[in-house]
């Protein structure tokens, strides 16, 4: 499954500082380097860092986060993330055994790093899929040509929970996408209704991460989903909707 970020993120962490090669899907290294670098640089103007990310003046914490990526603690990418979608994921009640099937079974997409799986290791950081960096450009132009044939070459069923920012980073056209409605079928956006969109995405990851067998069909998706109590409904042959309550 492939998770969405947050522009929330915990503080800390006890791993070693970054390692690029440290992370998962090593082609993308390239294109994590020029961005961390860039970032690491650009957070030595404040003003132009606040710009470039959209950050108000009492964001300016998030700043000195990005100046100090290459030298910060580390911690597994799925602890790092937090929000709504993560509370509802809640990894740290999971057992053991369920941890290592999330561990192997998740991934998180990144303006950053393009994607990172369950445990690589990284630092708290700023940069969303909507960001212009000077000097880079947009993300979208950065990360297709080497995103989207790591991403589709993946021989397992996909899941994309990703909103359409970071669905803009990497096309996956073999993907499952899921669509967030109401009990009457209309679209719960991820704009103006984040906390039930994300909620909802969160418990189906947890559901599916946490299940007794990978699901490698649609078909087996919604059947593990709807045994877990959710109402999932094919529409096509790669989406469903996920009716909330």
């Amino acid at each position: 499954m492939l998770l969405p970020p947050s522009e929330t993120k915990a503080d800390g962490g006890i791993g070693a500082p970054l390692d690029l090669a440290a992370l998962s899907f090593p082609d993308l290294n390239p294109v994590r380097r020029k961005l961390v670098d860039n970032l690491v640089d650009l957070a030595a103007d404040v003003p132009a860092s606040m710009a470039a990310l959209g950050l108000t003046e009492r964001q300016d914490a998030e700043v000195a986060r990005n100046a100090q990526l290459l030298t910060s603690p580390t911690m597994p990418a799925l602890h790092r993330y937090t929000g709504v979608l993560y509370d509802a994921l809640d990894v740290k009640t999971l057992s053991r055994a369920e941890r290592s099937k999330v561990n192997a079974r998740l991934a998180v997409a990144s303006a950053l790093f393009g994607v990172v799986r369950a445990t690589d290791p990284i630092p708290a950081y700023r940069c969303s899929g909507d960001s212009v960096l000077p000097g880079a450009g947009p993300l979208g132009s950065l990360w297709r040509p080497v995103l989207e044939p790591a991403l589709n070459e993946l021989d397992d069923l996909v899941v994309d929970l990703r909103s359409g920012t970071y669905a803009n980073l990497a096309r996956l056209p073999g993907a499952v996408t899921v669509r967030v409605v109401t009990a009457t079928g209309t679209t719960i956006s991820p704009i103006r209704n984040t906390h039930s969109n994300k909620a909802y995405k969160g418990q189906l990851a947890r559901i599916l991460g946490t299940a007794r067998s990978e699901p490698n069909t649609i078909t087996g998706l919604i059947r593990v989903a709807r045994n877990a109590g959710l109402d999932v409904r094919r529409t096509s042959d790669n989406s469903v909707e996920l009716r909330a309550e």
